[in-house]
């Protein structure tokens, strides 16, 4: 086999569309770009989002940018100041924070964060702890004990 024996894939090889030819080709007169207008002119192009000279979609809706998770986990934040209202060495639940008012629901995990200073020890269950959190707790001679999510099946 030489170089000049070489030839494409039958099929993979079409010829470009050759207009302004006459009518009888079928791509006379206006060539495939209909009558006037901008989209007839040489050198037309298009920016990405143009919609014609009307206020694109982009800007009309400017909040709409981005997107939000829909995986996200919500949590009912305690913080640490709280945690005050309970005696010294009381054992804190997501059930004793709803009662003591520091929680509205229990459909939502319990996150305990760090504003506010602790100042007796108490052992607190909770779902998640931020690191200050879990040192504040800890400084204060109280223990910490994250807990398993599980979501009620309504």
């Amino acid at each position: 086999m030489k170089l000049n024996e070489l030839s494409p894939a039958p099929g993979s090889r079409k010829n470009s569309k050759r207009v302004g030819r006459g009518n009888g080709s079928g791509h006379g007169t206006y060539s495939g770009r209909g009558c006037k207008g901008e989209k007839a002119r040489a050198g037309y192009k298009i920016r990405p989002g143009f919609e014609g000279g009307q206020l694109p979609i982009i800007k009309r809706l400017p909040t709409k940018r981005g997107f939000t998770n829909i995986f996200r986990t919500e949590y009912s934040v305690v913080n640490t100041a709280g945690l005050n209202v309970f005696e010294s060495g009381a054992e804190v639940t997501p059930e004793k924070l709803l009662s003591a008012g520091l929680v509205k629901s229990l459909r939502q995990p319990v996150k305990i964060l760090a504003t506010g200073d602790i100042s007796h020890p108490l052992v607190v269950k909770a779902h998640k702890f931020s690191t200050a959190a879990k040192a504040k707790i800890e400084a204060a001679g109280g223990s910490v004990e994250e807990m398993v999510y599980a979501p009620e099946s309504d």
